[in-house]
């Protein structure tokens, strides 16, 4: 395995790969793009320093303390499900003289505001399964999931599903309009799909080899900051539990949403329901020269998250041929309580990807109308200009030093 040498993300912002676009009639231009390998993979920028990958993006380690790294898709609605093998951790046949383990891992979902530099599970923003007797891990507390004596040892595969309501329905809790008694009825009901208001503020910067656009990225709220560390001296928001109506949008929860855990194709159970909302106003991006708060960028959701330790290795399996697929009667159980709305099809996180790129594809379109408007409705004819002008704003774009 090799480190990448890719960008990084860090310091309240977040790097995605972008191509000049002679195409585009506009003075902006650049464009997403997306490099080799194409899929669904872990992602080369969206890990902490120290994590090393195969060239596939499939399979990681790191031979430092708890690193973790993130999926390049999120989910931000319906079902989807994902498995990894772990191929070093806790020995599963030790004989005299053999370590206990070849190093940890922790395996579950995070969003964009989780700390990197941590374990899944680490703060409010992320969800974990560990590996020591199978422990759920949420805001860095160790809770009993797996029964026990069940830990994940090398060569299990565990699988897992993410539960999602609507994007409909997700803008109305976090608007504070959301209403059970009419709107979780409405999710049974066949309607036509909203789109999402995406905006996008980012600039071409130049790393090495390549170009990257920086986005201003998501940073962690006050609110789920004390609910992580409560103190007595808090602003009071967590004198109530997180729920879909709470006074501030951050610690508003999502209904109906859930993430379930398989063991070697076993359902082991569903550790966490009421995902906290991501959407903004819940979520805010840093706080920068001329950006803007609560925006959606289209880089939120619940991103597969893997987080190892000394030694600790993951291979990821996206779909759709899985190596335990979830059957039929496995993938009904989980949430307890009143029947619940239409949660839709399982659907293998591969298929998000390609979903991922149309979206880029639209987004991408949308930028070069609004810029082409701001041009003043003409098209830039480049062949005019001199070859050193001829990528604009070329000379204008800072180069990205990290450290190592």
């Amino acid at each position: 395995m090799t480190d990448p040498g890719s960008v990084y993300n860090k310091k309240n912002f977040h790097y995605t790969h972008c191509i000049a676009d002679p195409t585009f009639p506009s003075m902006f231009y650049y464009r997403n793009t997306e490099p080799p390998p194409f899929g669904a993979h872990m992602s080369f920028e969206d890990a902490a320093s120290h994590m090393y990958f195969d060239r596939a993006g499939m399979h990681v380690t790191s031979d430092k303390g708890f690193r973790m790294c993130r999926a390049n898709v999120a989910a931000r609605e319906g079902r989807w499900y994902w498995e990894c093998k772990v191929t070093r951790g806790i020995l599963k046949a030790r004989e005299a003289g053999d370590p206990e383990s070849h190093g940890h891992v922790r395996v579950g979902f995070a969003r964009r505001e989780a700390s990197l530099d941590a374990p899944v599970g680490f703060d409010a923003y992320s969800y974990g399964i560990r590996d020591v007797a199978g422990q759920k891990v949420h805001l860095s507390r160790p809770k009993d999931f797996f029964p026990p004596g069940e830990d994940i040892k090398e060569g299990d595969v565990i699988g897992l599903e993410i539960q999602l309501p609507s994007e409909r329905l997700q803008r109305k809790i976090v608007s504070g309009q959301y209403n059970p008694a009419i709107d979780l009825a409405d999710e049974d009901s066949e309607q036509a799909p909203e789109a999402p208001n995406i905006i996008r503020d980012r600039i071409p910067i130049r790393f090495k080899a390549h170009i990257y656009f920086e986005k201003i990225d998501y940073h962690a709220t006050k609110e789920l900051e004390e609910l992580m560390n409560p103190s007595p001296m808090g602003s009071g928001h967590n004198s109530e539990d997180p729920n879909p109506n709470h006074p501030a949008p951050a610690l508003r929860t999502l209904p109906n949403s859930c993430v379930k855990v398989y063991k070697n194709g076993v359902f082991m159970g569903t550790p966490w329901t009421d995902l906290l909302a991501f959407l903004p106003p819940a979520s805010k991006q840093a706080q920068q020269t001329g950006g803007r708060e609560a925006l959606d960028d289209g880089t939120l959701g619940y991103y597969p998250a893997v987080s190892v330790f000394r030694g600790g290795a993951v291979e990821m399996n996206f779909g759709p041929n899985f190596w335990f697929p979830p059957s039929e009667d496995a993938e009904m159980d989980g949430v307890d309580g009143p029947p619940q709305p239409k949660a839709g099809k399982l659907r293998a996180v591969s298929e998000r990807y390609d979903e991922q790129i149309v979206e880029d594809i639209v987004y991408d379109i949308v930028d070069e109308v609004g810029f082409w408007m701001q041009d003043g409705g003409k098209v830039i004819d480049r062949s005019a200009r001199d070859e050193k002008a001829a990528a604009p704003g070329s000379d204008e774009i800072k180069e990205l030093v990290q450290d190592d």
